[in-house]
């Protein structure tokens, strides 16, 4: 049942480049995982969904490597780190929900054209984010597409459609380091990790083709927002229900 819901969970935010580390998190939180296996468990079932993606999205050159390698560049060693660092993340994911929510509610409210032109992306801006969003992303252990794509968007860095196809390798990368990090630091997945990849690695194939083949960029915007909304509430009942 797991598997299942873990696979439904990475075919939702596949459609949008995201592979759905909050609410891996999240059904994690439900079925009572041992702490100390949810943030590794959580990253390899991103590593799963997101190679997939970055695949296809790759294969279609949909990826803007040259704007994704200084956010790389500056994420990739801030999520080792935070993937060393083991802490109490009640007050974190408090704070989190709450962003989460609000760059949703942006993301659906705020008037954009589909053909509006993107602005271009500034070295340090992207290298400052970059290493904001790794951080996070090793320290919890959510991947951090769900943080870079409202930033993205909103500094009119990248349309909705370019955001997804930057997402899916950005989160792969960090989440990698981010497990290397987790496993140092003594935290291993759970014994069933395994089979819950292939659940998130069937949903991820599904999710991505219906993103690429049939949501428009203004249906690719309002299913981010209700991405990052759902993760917003997903990580205030983490924050509860562990507080």
């Amino acid at each position: 049942m797991l598997t299942l819901l873990f696979g439904a969970v990475s075919l939702l935010y596949a459609t949008v480049g995201q592979a759905g580390g909050t609410a891996f998190l999240a059904l994690m939180a439900f079925a009572s995982f041992p702490s100390n296996e949810m943030r590794p468990t959580a990253l390899l079932l991103n590593i799963a969904a997101a190679t997939y993606s970055t695949w296809l999205f790759n294969r279609g050159s949909f990826v803007d490597w040259a704007k994704l390698k200084p956010l790389l560049i500056a994420s990739l060693p801030t999520a080792l780190v935070g993937g060393f660092i083991v802490l109490d993340e009640n007050v974190y994911n408090a704070m989190t929900g709450i962003v989460l929510l609000a760059a949703a509610a942006i993301l659906a409210f705020r008037r954009r054209k589909d053909g509006e032109p993107d602005h271009s992306t500034p070295l340090w801006g992207a290298i400052a984010i970059g290493a904001g969003v790794g951080f996070v992303s090793g320290l919890t252990g959510v991947g951090g597409g769900v943080f870079l794509a409202p930033i993205l968007i909103a500094l009119h860095w990248a349309s909705p459609k370019q955001t997804a196809a930057l997402s899916a390798p950005f989160i792969l990368a960090n989440s990698a380091v981010g497990l290397v990090g987790a496993l140092y630091a003594g935290q291993v997945p759970s014994g069933h990790a395994w089979l819950y990849a292939v659940g998130a690695l069937a949903g991820a194939m599904v999710g991505t083709t219906v993103g690429l083949r049939w949501l428009s960029q203004a249906a690719t915007r309002y299913v981010l927002a209700a991405v990052l909304g759902s993760a917003g509430v997903q990580l205030l009942f983490f924050a509860g229900h562990y507080g």
